[in-house]
């Protein structure tokens, strides 16, 4: 059983934070002097939407930390020079299947988010360290799949967001956004997004910015609200378990998990379900 959501307003801005976290805020030591200090890294495009919604996560998970006594740092590193990185909680890439690889094998004990690449191979090749917050190819074909069973003669395609998505709190996340860069947020986006809140979720629940304490947590207990309305983690693939929408001519005609094809809470009903061809 899940905790019930409430809106807190922080800031002049509005945010869902569960009743645990209220209890935290009430009755943690969080005004104690000594903040603890979040570093975490982004390599690739610096422009990108998904760049940009990493950013946004990282100012909301700031202003939450003045109230628990933590500070996140992101800095940017060169997509040319992959290396091995220190003193970081977490890495947002936004890389292709062969520099994620590497990026991983060279820094094994980080969790590393990928926000752009959607390669269902990546999914099977069990990288331990590997985190995918954007949608596989074959969530997509799957939630179209689903989608075709009921509308035959639909075109729809699937998207892990769309900027006229409303429900469960998305339409103040997409507000926030086109506040802070006057874009609409898309997948990449979103998936900057949703990354670092769950890294700064992860440091909340664990009181660490330990990378490994930060891994074990996503792998074992995460547990996320991330404005889809199914509570979301990470398969033994590094898939984010998320819901999908269905978009025709510009425009949300559904969402998947289809009902009446499949249960609608049925997020494995979309995309690979296990690691194969493990080396």
């Amino acid at each position: 059983m899940y905790l019930t959501d409430y809106k807190v307003i922080i800031m002049s801005k509005t945010f869902r934070i569960s009743l645990s976290l209220m209890f935290m805020l009430l009755f943690s030591n969080v005004f104690a002097a000594d903040k603890l200090e979040v570093s975490l890294a982004y390599v690739g495009c610096e422009s990108s939407s998904a760049a940009l919604g990493v950013k946004q996560g990282v100012e909301e998970a700031n202003l939450q930390g003045e109230f628990l006594g933590q500070s996140y740092v992101l800095k940017v590193l060169d997509p040319t020079k992959l290396s091995k990185v220190s003193d970081v909680t977490a890495i947002f890439s936004v890389l292709d299947e062969k520099e994620l690889r590497e990026l991983a094998e060279l820094n094994p004990s980080l969790p590393i988010f990928n926000l752009s690449e959607r390669s269902d191979s990546l999914r099977k090749q069990c990288v331990d360290n590997l985190f995918h917050t954007i949608p596989s190819q074959k969530m997509a074909e799957d939630a179209v799949a689903q989608w075709t069973q009921k509308n035959a003669d639909s075109k729809a395609v699937a998207a892990g967001w769309h900027e006229d998505f409303k429900k469960y709190a998305a339409s103040q996340v997409n507000k926030r956004f086109k506040k802070s860069y006057n874009e609409v947020m898309n997948d990449s986006a979103y998936a900057g997004w949703i990354a670092a809140k769950i890294v700064a979720d992860a440091v909340v629940r664990t009181k660490s910015a330990d990378a490994v304490k930060v891994s074990e947590f996503l792998k074992s207990d995460l547990v996320m609200d991330g404005a889809k309305g199914l509570k979301m983690n990470f398969r033994s693939t590094g898939q984010l378990r998320q819901m999908m929408l269905l978009v025709e001519n510009g425009k949300i005609v559904g969402e998947a998990p289809v009902r009446g094809v499949v249960d609608t809470t049925d997020l494995e009903s979309l995309g690979t379900l296990e690691c194969r061809d493990c080396k």
